[in-house]
């Protein structure tokens, strides 16, 4: 019996989501600047389970000198959260990797991917895909001083390096001082000529790069991260690597993040509202110790799009929650927009 194309293309996904249940596949939302901080972990922990959550990259000596509780705390509902350090020197590196392990993350991972001009003035972030071997010290070091696993986010090259070289150069480097798991931005990195927000969009992606690298290494976890838009995305390249990483996508409609759990793990179905709830109970009681309601509230700002209501939902908490002594009112009256439209929809 002939089967049509898209029954095939059914087939085919149906038995990839039977495969994914029953391995430990990795999905992950990006550190991202100024915009992973641990509120919007807690609102991402709340729609997921299993997504693999980052902090925002902290230097090294940022965490060995500053404010560690500012920098370092979260909520222990956050777990599985991996710390990201940003740094090129091995000593630095290990006393900080150090510092947060004793403060419970689950998994210290090194930049090797930020292209910003303040990352390069400090000789770390993308710039180190040009120093393959003091990336190897640099993990050997945060390695011996702490026994979480300990990972690392890097780039496919920078400006005029030849990314297949570059790639497998710095793989090759970090797998022998034992790295086993790479969160790969299909991207090269122009330090020359580029801003940070262009580096995030204009060089092209190389996906099969990252294809062929896992094919060569199948004992290496390899963490796609890059343009990654939508969970049909994800799913697609879930067939040739260990793992998706989405960044923007995650920030700007977190709300796909309630089917994670169901898609890729077998794990119960979520709900947007129900994650709303919890994070109303969040929100009261990080006001009642001091925190903006804006810091909160920032993160949700795209968590109903495409839906009847988002916009004045979005306006509401734009125009309102930045006011100084706003309170949880402010929210649930936001909320409302969105409510009202599902109740005349009913």
């Amino acid at each position: 019996m002939s089967v049509h194309s898209g029954d095939a293309d059914a087939q085919v996904t149906k038995s990839l989501g039977s495969r994914l249940k029953n391995q430990e596949k990795i999905f992950a939302v990006a550190p991202m600047m100024e915009w992973s901080d641990r509120h919007c972990r807690m609102l991402h922990r709340l729609l997921s389970d299993r997504a693999r959550l980052y902090t925002e990259m902290v230097t090294a000596m940022a965490v060995i000198r500053g404010d560690r509780a500012r920098l370092l705390d979260y909520d222990a509902r956050e777990h599985p959260v991996a710390l990201q350090l940003g740094g090129a020197e091995p000593t630095q590196l290990a006393e900080a990797a150090k510092i947060g392990a004793d403060f419970g993350y689950d998994e210290i991972n090194l930049n090797v991917g930020c292209p910003s001009d303040r990352v390069q003035s400090g000789r770390f972030g993308a710039c180190l895909m040009r120093e393959p071997a003091l990336v190897a010290e640099c993990v050997t070091a945060m390695r011996a001083a702490v026994s979480i696993p300990v990972t690392v986010k890097c780039r496919i090259g920078v400006d005029d390096q030849e990314p297949g070289e570059a790639l497998r150069g710095l793989i090759a480097a970090c797998t022998a001082a034992g790295i086993n798991t790479f969160i790969v931005h299909a991207r090269k990195a122009w330090l020359e000529g580029l801003s940070p927000k262009e580096n995030r969009d204009v060089p092209p992606l190389d996906y099969n790069l990252v294809y062929a690298v896992k094919r060569e290494n199948p004992a290496l976890t390899i963490v796609l991260n890059g343009g990654i838009a939508t969970l049909d995305q994800a799913e697609a390249h879930l067939k040739h690597v260990d793992g998706v990483m989405l960044g923007r996508a995650a920030y700007q409609s977190p709300g796909l993040l309630a089917e994670v759990d169901a898609r890729f793990f077998g794990g119960g179905s979520r709900t947007v509202e129900a994650a709303v709830d919890a994070y109303l109970d969040y929100v009261a009681a990080q006001l009642a110790h001091g925190v903006p309601l804006n810091a909160m509230t920032r993160h949700m700002l795209g968590m109903f799009s495409g839906r009847p209501g988002a916009r004045r939902f979005r306006r509401h908490l734009s125009e309102n929650a930045t006011r100084p002594g706003a309170g949880i009112d402010v929210l649930r009256d936001a909320l409302a927009f969105v409510a009202r439209h599902e109740n005349v929809a009913a």
